[in-house]
């Protein structure tokens, strides 16, 4: 008898089942580890084979106007195998996977699965980003898996000694997934410009911040790779912006809600681009553990708020950049050629102390971003089937 199809491609451990139970059209189904899971008959009629499973592209094929009705399901048993075998009106039988069954009972459905939890930090858990080896991570899958590891779980990871080019960026970028394009490019330049339309092309200090709050969803992930530095000055600054909002909330809870409740209008200022979006500066944790900020003052350009709010709104402005740039949340490092950083642009803040413009040195930065999914996905992947996919 073959395995019944999963509405998915993984291949899954052949768990044979205990016992299964019709009750109410729900189905309980037990492994002799004594693991159980409650299954809807109508969620298992869209994920089986012969019913609502499409077995070409493993996805669901019932439009949900085209379900069964609930009781259609009208006995449900342990196969010979061990398999799930359903019984419903009319005749039909379907069979489910008892493996894909257990990886649901035991949450590894879930979007935080095959991920690393959510680490928070401050200066006092490490003094500089987690480093992994540059010059080896395009061809070993565990340098890079350990990048990913702690670049998902800190927000935050460093590699050492990469090739100081041009196109290595681009080609550890695409390793990852797509990258995500913006105004300034599929990868970007940052150095400093004598006409430009960002203060990131300056020499000037730029405060803790995150990038594109001007977006619908700002980006996920920023890389900023290093292939040339010989000025003085111009080291990198990080904070956990986990760290900073419990911080805020615990200690300052008025700034705390101005900041999650009092929306502001961000919008780029740029000759070629116009973009705009309205939101607070703190967006709450999702119930993945994650976190948007936006926070970049430069193209914060409206409140979007009543004017009796404003003086709130500016009081805990000043709250939040004094949390951020707060020894006890910060870390600086210098820049090396060759060092690539990847940090999480909706947690992590990032900025730079300043540099001297024009004074014979050079420092030549290269960076792009992919879209969190992206990066969670492929960890998820590697976590999964220990390949790169």
């Amino acid at each position: 008898m073959s395995e019944p199809l999963t509405p998915d491609f993984s291949r899954y451990e052949w768990r044979s089942l205990e016992s299964a139970t019709l009750h109410d059209a729900v189905v309980t189904v037990r492994w002799p580890d004594g693991t159980e899971l409650a299954c809807y008959s109508l969620w298992l009629a869209e994920n089986t084979d012969g019913f609502g499973l499409e077995p070409r592209t493993r996805e669901a094929l019932l439009d949900p106007g085209d379900l069964p009705a609930p009781d259609d399901l009208v006995d449900a048993c342990v196969g010979a195998d061990g398999a799930l075998d359903l019984c419903w009106s009319g005749g039909r039988a379907t069979r489910a996977h008892p493996g894909w069954l257990h990886h649901v009972a035991t949450g590894h459905h879930r979007p935080d699965a095959y991920l690393p939890p959510v680490r928070p930090w401050t200066a006092a858990t490490f003094s500089e980003p987690p480093s992994f080896d540059g010059s080896i991570v395009l061809d070993d899958l565990g340098e890079l898996t350990a990048f990913l590891e702690a670049m998902v779980g800190f927000g935050l990871a460093r590699l050492r000694n990469a090739p100081a080019t041009e196109s290595f960026l681009a080609e550890f970028g695409r390793r990852i997934g797509p990258l995500r394009g913006s105004n300034f490019g599929d990868v970007f330049t940052v150095r400093a410009e004598t006409d430009p339309d960002s203060t990131a092309y300056t020499g000037l200090n730029l405060g803790q911040h995150t990038d594109l709050p001007t977006r619908e969803t700002p980006p996920g992930f920023q890389f900023l790779h290093c292939i040339a530095n010989s000025v003085e000055g111009g080291w990198s600054r990080m904070t956990d912006g986990i760290a900073v909002v419990d911080e805020l909330r615990t200690e300052y809870p008025d700034d705390y809600d101005a900041l999650t409740t009092l929306e502001w209008t961000w919008v780029n200022r740029s000759t070629d681009a116009d973009h705009r979006w309205t939101g607070p500066v703190i967006e709450p944790l999702g119930r993945d553990g994650q976190l948007t900020l936006r926070a970049f003052y430069p193209v914060r350009g409206f409140p979007a708020m009543p004017p009796a709010d404003v003086p709130r709104a500016y009081a805990a402005l000043r709250r939040f950049s004094a949390v951020a740039h707060d020894p006890r949340f910060q870390i600086r490092s210098p820049f090396v050629p060759g060092d690539l950083v990847g940090f999480d642009n909706r947690r992590v803040l990032h900025g730079r102390d300043a540099f001297a413009e024009g004074a014979g040195g050079e420092r030549h930065l290269q960076g792009c971003y992919i879209d969190r999914d992206d990066v969670l996905s492929r960890l998820r992947v590697i976590n999964k089937t220990g390949q790169l996919l």
